[in-house]
């Protein structure tokens, strides 16, 4: 299942001023945003709230608030953009059903070449010694 938007009653933006360099815009200029995504209280299915809860992801808080601050743009709107753009990427990504993996057992083939290989190795490391006659 893949989200291609969320409400906007359920997100809450705030703007700060950004950091690092900028010259004296970024000293007047609230053009950073941080965005806010209370995973208990949104819309979004219980199976994908738990993916998201589980995951070990600097961004989501103990209380299950996603927290992303993207201050990239000097212009507010498109920092706002890339915040929503970069939540939707979390989400989607935690959508993602991994298959699990069923353990197998090596071929006879796979070990008899693994073995050979290893012969030959030891052959060639046996050849470099000294030479006596």
């Amino acid at each position: 299942m893949k989200i291609s938007s969320i409400p906007e009653a359920e997100i809450e933006f705030s703007a700060i001023r950004a950091q690092g360099a900028g010259g004296q815009n970024v000293n007047k200029v609230s053009s950073a945003v941080h965005l806010r995504f209370s995973i208990a209280n949104s819309s979004l299915p219980d199976e994908l709230k738990e993916r998201l809860l589980a995951l070990n992801d600097h961004r989501i808080t103990k209380d299950g608030v996603v927290v992303i601050k993207a201050q990239t743009s000097r212009s507010q709107e498109a920092n706002r953009l890339d915040a929503v753009a970069r939540l939707l990427a979390l989400i989607n990504a935690a959508a993602v059903v991994v298959k699990p993996r069923r353990a197998t057992k090596p071929t006879f083939g796979s070990k008899q070449r693994r073995l050979e290989g290893k012969q030959l190795r030891g052959t060639v490391k046996a050849l470099r010694g000294k030479v006596t006659y």
